[in-house]
């Protein structure tokens, strides 16, 4: 999505928030570092095990964290969410939380086999 939006010159501001376990567990690092170039896109990096020298977000996505770095017009914007199953639940019970429209939570669960 963010290299559609990149690809179309989309003005528009883009938050992304990455959950992961770690630094080195971060896909497509270098795509999304890459594209934060072309794009009016913020990065919110959370990690659950983050480096002694971090500075950024840790534990998991929440209303919290949401708040800190949404804009405060967040209830107008459309959510676009893709993870694990537990995940995804947490994460939409957050932006419900704290005020986002249930019906501008668009999701894409997967799950580990």
């Amino acid at each position: 999505m963010l290299e559609t939006l990149a690809d179309r010159d989309d003005v528009r501001p883009v938050v992304l928030f990455a959950g992961n376990r770690n630094w080195d567990s971060i896909i497509l690092r270098d795509r999304i570092d890459e594209v934060t170039t072309r794009l009016n896109l913020t990065v919110v990096h959370v990690l659950e095990q983050p480096p002694l020298d971090w500075t950024g977000e840790t534990g998991y996505i929440d209303g919290d964290i949401l708040v800190r770095h949404l804009p405060a017009r967040f209830r107008r914007f459309q959510y676009f969410a893709c993870g694990p199953v537990p995940m995804l639940a947490a994460v939409e019970n957050a932006l419900v939380g704290i005020g986002a429209p249930a019906d501008h939570i668009h999701t894409e669960r997967f799950d580990w086999v």
